[in-house]
């Protein structure tokens, strides 16, 4: 389905991936893990070219799509892409922003596309939220609304950035739900910090632009939990010290009036 052969991507002097092989087949779940700044969004990103690499190749169903000779726009009609940010249109209700793909590329009819985006949206669990805007969804509306956009064409491969970021429990749980759905007939690739699993996924950890297969995922995640936890707890203190910081500094400001 996807082989990276010996992807290399910098900028300026500075080398984020450096030299990644990797082959995805499809019906694979793909887990990519690894710290902010460790090169992991890079990567996805130069899976459909947005981020053109400084070197190597990416052989998506048997063409090089690094190839100047391509068509990528056509090739970006059967990746789907569900961006960090989200990258909603905020004047168009829920339905329009899943419908607009397919009418404009596909050609589909009104009533067609329709139907096929309320099929997607009963499947995220926003159907009744369909008249809405993305302004009067919660963050992890509008991730699932991210989701069903993305899988409006059809795509062999489902490519997600951060999905489980800043979501409560409830929408966690069904996109996880969602996603395992998906990954039976599609390639699904997650990129994320969090220790959010899949089914059978292959786990991935990105370090300082290198990729590294995890065999044992149980005491992988069982670390990972612990790092989590850690950071967590130092973020809190972190964020007391300032506050106490503050305090201290309005004070004296006040003892001085």
């Amino acid at each position: 389905m996807i082989n990276i052969k010996n992807l290399h991507k910098s900028f300026g002097d500075l080398e984020v991936i450096k030299g990644i092989d990797l082959e995805i087949k499809k019906g694979e779940i793909v887990t990519i893990v690894g710290p902010s700044g460790s090169g992991k969004s890079t990567v996805l990103r130069c899976m459909n070219l947005l981020e053109v690499p400084t070197k190597g190749q990416i052989i998506f169903e048997g063409t090089d799509i690094t190839d100047k000779k391509v068509n990528i726009d056509e090739v970006r009609q059967r990746i789907g892409m569900v961006f960090q940010n989200f990258n909603l249109f905020p004047n168009m209700t829920v339905l329009d922003n899943i419908t607009l793909a397919p009418m404009r590329l596909k050609k589909l009819s009104r009533e067609d596309a329709n139907k096929k985006a309320e099929i997607l949206l009963e499947r995220v669990g926003l159907l009744d939220k369909k008249d809405s805007y993305p302004s009067q969804l919660s963050g992890g509306q509008k991730q699932r609304l991210s989701i069903a956009r993305a899988l409006i064409n059809n795509p062999n491969i489902l490519i997600l950035d951060e999905p489980f970021a800043s979501i409560d429990d409830q929408n966690r749980s069904i996109i996880i739900k969602t996603l395992n759905v998906i990954a039976r007939t599609s390639l699904v690739i997650v990129v994320t910090h969090s220790n959010d699993r899949l089914e059978n996924d292959t786990l991935i950890e990105c370090v300082d632009g290198d990729f590294q297969i995890k065999e044992d995922k149980r005491e992988f995640y069982k670390i990972m939990k612990v790092k989590i936890k850690v950071r967590k707890r130092y973020s809190f203190f972190n964020m007391i010290k300032k506050s106490l910081k503050t305090f201290r500094g309005n004070k004296i400001r006040y003892l001085l009036v």
